[in-house]
């Protein structure tokens, strides 16, 4: 079963041959007259006078791909969709792969609560843990109640107390009166339990969640300060997911990059009219950074900036209490290679690793 990531890499390569799922179902026959745009000359222009000539800059019509510059021709043959092209590649050249890492890595951002309730399945994840190499993974899962208390005796009864770490949670619904003073009661509590922080708070924070007047909770929610204070005081670390990539917020049309992610992924749909916007959920998470910088924040997937360097940059330069994490965001990074080099190489300090959904086998990807 293919992973999301191959999923997105597949949608990547349909969309960039032309290979789309709406437009080209029914590409101009074979020799019929384009509805817009100049016929070529054929022959050198490879259209075999069935090219037509685009201004620069201008898009080729529906059903026609840019064969040359400024050139544009359909396909002969029914195109494939996207989700049934899948080419066979010719390349021959020697692989270097990487099935384990050189260092025992720490992965901030493990889903692997499932295998942290019995001692069997701690067991079996140091086993996977090991042949990865990840000297330390960070339970990501914001545990509370008897699954986090369970959690923590298991690991603690076992010989694995220094390769696993576990962060707490936090009840975000039904914010109100009195409220934070029961949480912040809890997390000190979750703490002498050890816990070492508290998330991954969920992208349904700002998104979806709801106070207890019915009014949606916004990520600078004023009644959320006691909380953010309190780990300061604690000296433990927030790892906040706040929002989704920005293409998730606009509608799945031919111009979108996740168009096959929003057609699979009913969750992942946050364009509906009456949700909130990507910017604004950003302006909320720089206010929240902004108002807590004794608080230290980790930025779940780059903060959705992976795509662009610049605005994530402008983020650690901004926010020193904040670092940020890689987990499902190889994409951005793997088509941008020599700028993410540079990125990684001036903001070392300030990055982490995460993997997000666990499987081990993914892991040589990183």
């Amino acid at each position: 079963m293919r992973s999301p990531l191959s999923l997105v890499l597949c949608a990547t390569v349909a969309l960039a041959i032309g290979a789309a799922p709406v437009a080209l179902q029914n590409p101009p026959p074979a020799g019929s007259t384009p509805p817009q745009g100049q016929q070529g000359q054929g022959g050198r222009q490879g259209g075999r006078g069935r090219g037509i000539a685009i201004q620069p800059g201008e898009e080729c019509p529906p059903g026609m791909v840019e064969i040359r510059a400024n050139t544009c021709l359909p396909p002969e043959f029914p195109p494939p969709s996207i989700v049934d092209y899948r080419p066979r590649s010719t390349l021959v050249t020697a692989e270097h792969l990487v099935p384990k890492a050189k260092y025992p890595a720490v992965d901030i951002h493990g889903h692997g609560a499932g295998m942290l309730s019995s001692p069997d399945g701690l067991a079996n994840l140091v086993r996977q843990l090991d042949a990865i190499g990840v000297g330390v993974f960070i339970s990501a899962d914001t545990m509370q109640g008897e699954r986090l208390t369970r959690a923590l005796e298991v690991v603690n009864a076992s010989p694995y107390k220094d390769r696993i770490r576990i962060l707490g949670g936090v009840p975000l619904q039904n914010v109100g009166p009195g409220w934070a003073e029961k949480v912040v009661a809890q997390l000190e509590a979750d703490v002498k339990a050890g816990i070492v922080g508290i998330g991954e708070i969920s992208k349904s924070f700002g998104l979806t969640i709801r106070k207890a007047d019915g009014t949606r909770l916004a990520v600078d929610d004023p009644d959320l300060d006691p909380v953010w204070a309190a780990c300061a005081r604690l000296n433990i670390p927030v790892f906040i997911h706040t929002a989704e990539p920005q293409e998730f917020f606009q509608q799945p049309d031919m111009k979108n990059e996740r168009w096959l992610e929003l057609a699979l992924f009913r969750d992942r749909r946050n364009y509906a009219p009456d949700q909130v916007k990507f910017e604004q959920l950003m302006t909320e998470r720089d206010n929240l950074f902004r108002k807590h910088p004794k608080t230290r924040f980790i930025a779940a997937h780059f903060g959705w900036h992976a795509n662009d360097l610049g605005r994530a940059a402008k983020m650690l330069d901004q926010f020193p209490n904040v670092t940020t994490e890689v987990g499902a965001i190889l994409y951005d990074l793997g088509r941008q290679p020599r700028a993410a080099r540079e990125f990684f190489v001036k903001y070392q300090d300030r990055l982490l690793f995460g993997k997000d959904a666990y499987a081990a086998e993914e892991f040589p990807y990183y």
